[in-house]
This record gives C-alpha cells, sequence and structure tokens, in this order.
C-alpha cells in the first residue's frame, strides 16, 4: 500500500434529476447549466495539479465534470466508478419510495432489481485497491453514493458508514493518510 498518494475526489456536478432529488444511478442523464458551471469553479480549484491519473465513471455526468474541470493527466474510464445500480428505484425520490416502503432509505431497505450495498462496496473496495497501488496526486470523478462508500471503505470501514458522509454536486473531497492510517482529510468542500 502507498502511502504517497493523495486521492481527490470531485462529484459530478448537477443535474435535473440530482436537483430533484431523483435517484440517478445507471441512467445517462447531463448535467444542466449549473452542473456545468460548478464544474468548471471546481476546476479553478483544482488549477495546477497535475494528476498522476483521473479515474472518471463511464456516465457522461461525470465524464463532462471532468472535462469541464479541466483535470489535468492521463485520464482512465473506470467502470466500477458507476453509481449504484437502484434498480426500480432509478428516477424515483426517496419519498415517492417511501409512500409504499414507508421508513425506507436506501441504506437500510436497499432496491429492488439493482445492486445490494455490499455489491456497490465490492466494486469500492476494488477502486480501492488499485488506489493503494499509485503514488501522487489522482482524482476521482464520480458520483454521490458510489464516492461516499469509497470513502468509508479507504477508512476501512463497514459500507454503511457511508450514510453519514453527505456529499453535494460538484464538490471536493479527499482521502489521504495520518501515520500510515488512510483517512479522510477533506469532506464535501465548495472552497471554489
Amino acid at each position: 500500500m502507498s502511502a504517497h498518494v493523495r486521492v481527490l475526489l470531485l462529484r459530478h456536478g448537477e443535474t435535473e434529476w440530482s436537483r430533484e432529488g431523483r435517484h440517478t444511478g445507471r441512467s445517462d442523464i447531463p448535467l444542466d447549466d449549473a452542473g456545468r458551471a460548478r464544474a468548471r469553479e471546481a476546476g479553478a480549484a483544482l488549477a495546477g495539479i497535475e494528476f498522476t491519473r483521473v479515474l472518471v465513471s463511464p456516465l457522461r455526468r461525470a465524464r463532462a465534470t471532468a472535462e469541464l474541470a479541466g483535470l489535468r493527466g492521463p485520464v482512465e474510464v473506470c467502470d466500477d466508478l458507476m453509481e449504484w445500480d437502484y434498480g426500480e428505484y432509478e428516477g424515483r425520490t426517496a419519498a415517492e419510495i417511501r409512500g409504499e416502503r414507508p421508513g425506507w432509505t436506501i441504506w437500510d431497505g436497499g432496491v429492488i432489481g439493482g445492486e445490494t450495498l455490499e455489491e456497490v462496496a465490492a466494486r469500492a473496495d476494488r477502486v480501492v485497491a488499485r488506489l493503494r497501488e499509485l503514488e501522487g496526486d489522482v482524482a476521482v470523478v464520480a458520483h454521490g453514493h458510489l464516492l461516499r462508500i469509497l470513502a468509508a471503505r479507504w477508512c476501512r470501514l463497514e459500507p454503511l458508514v457511508a450514510r453519514s458522509l453527505m456529499l453535494q454536486p460538484a464538490t471536493i473531497s479527499s482521502l489521504g493518510h495520518e501515520h500510515g492510517t488512510p483517512t479522510i482529510t477533506l469532506w464535501n468542500s465548495r472552497c471554489h
């Protein structure tokens, strides 16, 4: 494991669906105007960093965020960074789902016809293993739930801890080490 890597996480910018609170997993929804503007703002905060690697979800909202942010370094599309497959809950709000399943949350109730938390965590674990092989500054551009789970797994915590790590669109977070222990060094920052 390399203790010489700093991982900068960038959640994709806002989309129409994220603004409406709709679960957006595998639907390839584009950024809206605000999402594009915030991606550029995040890029300004990251300007001057030459990344040894930029790992990006294949979904266009993440790819567009990386491009608009102008992240510099070799770009690699990584399928394991795709958002949670919400199955039958794709495009629906939590309030709509709770109308059928009172008290439901993605963390407790799971989804019908999609991925389990454990399956998403297994994908995050593969990304974490890859990150631990790298050195220098690495950017990861992906999605809210996936990045929350990835941060928990980076810290060797159970994936359910991610429920406590709220993450807004186009925010920057950072993963690193303190005395060899994997840590979250910055979270949900709009320092741009």
